[in-house]
């Protein structure tokens, strides 16, 4: 006979219960994320994190004076831009969460980092591709750098249930675990279905349980919601050590790797990847594959020397201003903030005293990126004026400055990477704020004399260098 249960709501943002339903939830403040499960009051046996545990371990509180400073052991997973997104390496006993869009390539990453690990023996659980998928997947990968061991190193499990997993994790003792997602695991500890809340929370927290206690590290793939988060309750992310976002549009080659949490390294690293007919392919100079074309004489273009963490790269900015065909002007930005935008457009009309309430603006970044750094709003306001003015900018000159509000060009951090990322790709003039120039006059003499600094405190004078 089924077991008798009672119905309760539950928050898919927060993971919040409630006995009734709620339009919003009374934690998080969210709409429209009520869910309805089943709850049983009998369970059908220990939880999967009591049950399956490395050792029983005793603790005792300790003063920090007792506690011996020990260095994190990292493992090498002989892929440069995941090396710099996770601080150095995958720390052992860490469970990273790895998040993207569906197909922009999170289990092609894992995957060729995992086969190029001949040396660590790993163990890929898999809920939602066959094991024949998985070898097709392999010997793509494998075509050019197949290396003696990368195939025997690698053990492929394709099962859901949690409880089995963990049986054969302790079988077979690996020194890394892959799970391809965690959103198709479920465990006999809790009777809703996979992919609920509770049985992401539970897989999620007996899987911590088992990485702390053995110290063999896990990385979880995870699902994106329409909505743009990753899916589950919001407690998952606080689970795990470190949450990588791995984006990028499907229609460019280009792929991003961030990371939005690191207990063992910066959050403000940053990854670029290629994707291939034969995988993914770090890309160690992004700026010479963003600016493979050089437009001489069109208006509208400007580059930009922005940073993305501590890498500094040039991006190529594009603007087109028309007059309005309709009765409401267009604005429209494709990888920036379109109220950025906005505001830079309302200091240019505000503060330059050019019009443009009664035209459509149309604003780029090229190579498929989305760029947060502020320090691209003078090469966005440039670009914009060169558009409606049809002026081309001079193709020697890049800038790098913040905008405020009163027309002002505000300083910029780690500009003297920027210079240097300029002048190693031939740009012979660069645009940067008057307040970083004072800071540059001691580091003058370690600067590159190849290239020639103009230093500007207010829009108007930036436009006057470059259009006269």
């Amino acid at each position: 006979m089924a077991k008798a249960g009672k119905t309760v709501f539950v928050c898919s943002s927060c993971g919040e219960d409630q006995p009734k339903w709620f339009g919003r939830c009374p934690v998080c403040g969210e709409w429209n994320t009520c869910v309805e499960q089943t709850v049983y009051k009998e369970r059908s046996g220990l939880s999967p994190s009591t049950t399956f545990s490395a050792s029983p371990l005793t603790s005792a509180p300790l003063t920090l004076a007792e506690i011996e400073s020990t260095s994190e052991i990292r493992y090498d997973t002989h892929d440069d831009e995941l090396n710099r997104v996770l601080g150095g390496g995958l720390v052992k006993g860490s469970l990273v969460l790895l998040g993207g869009e569906p197909g922009i390539g999170k289990s092609t990453l894992v995957l060729q980092t995992v086969l190029r690990m001949p040396e660590r023996r790993v163990l890929y659980v898999s809920g939602e591709e066959s094991a024949t998928q998985l070898k097709m997947r392999a010997e793509r990968l494998l075509v050019k750098d197949e290396k003696p061991g990368m195939k025997d190193s690698l053990l492929i499990l394709c099962e859901t249930n949690l409880e089995q997993i963990l049986s054969q994790v302790k079988a077979v003792q690996p020194e890394l675990i892959i799970i391809d997602s965690i959103q198709t695991l479920w465990t006999e500890a809790a009777e809703s279905s996979p992919g609920s809340i509770t049985q992401i929370r539970e897989c999620a927290s007996a899987i911590l349980k088992y990485v702390k206690e053995s110290g063999i590290p896990a990385i979880l793939i995870g699902h994106i919601t329409k909505e743009g988060s990753l899916a589950g309750p919001k407690v998952l992310e606080h689970i795990v050590d470190a949450v990588l976002q791995f984006e990028g549009d499907q229609h460019y080659m280009y792929r991003i790797l961030r990371a939005q949490k690191n207990r063992f390294g910066s959050t403000s690293e940053l990854g670029i990847y290629e994707m291939r007919q034969e995988g993914l392919r770090q890309v160690s100079n992004p700026s010479e594959l963003l600016l493979t074309e050089r437009h001489e004489g069109m208006s509208g273009v400007c580059i930009a020397a922005a940073v993305e963490g501590v890498r500094p790269f040039l991006i190529e900015v594009q603007a087109l201003v028309s007059t309005a065909a309709y009765g409401v002007p267009q604005r429209s930005a494709t990888g920036f903030d379109l109220r950025r935008m906005n505001m830079l457009l309302a200091v240019l009309e505000k503060r330059v005293g050019f019009k443009l309430a009664q035209k459509d603006v149309f604003l780029n970044i090229a190579g498929g990126l989305r760029v947060s750094d502020p320090a691209i709003d003078l090469s966005v306001i440039t670009a914009v004026l060169s558009s409606n003015l049809d002026v081309p900018v001079d193709p020697t000159f890049c800038m790098t400055g913040e905008v405020g509000l009163s027309g002002e060009i505000r300083p910029v951090s780690r500009i003297e990477q920027r210079i240097r990322e300029a002048e190693k790709l031939g740009f012979s003039d660069i645009l940067i704020p008057a307040s970083n120039a004072e800071q540059l006059k001691q580091l003058r003499s370690s600067l590159p004399k190849t290239i020639s600094l103009h230093p500007v405190r207010k829009v108007e004078e930036a436009f006057r260098t470059l259009f006269g």
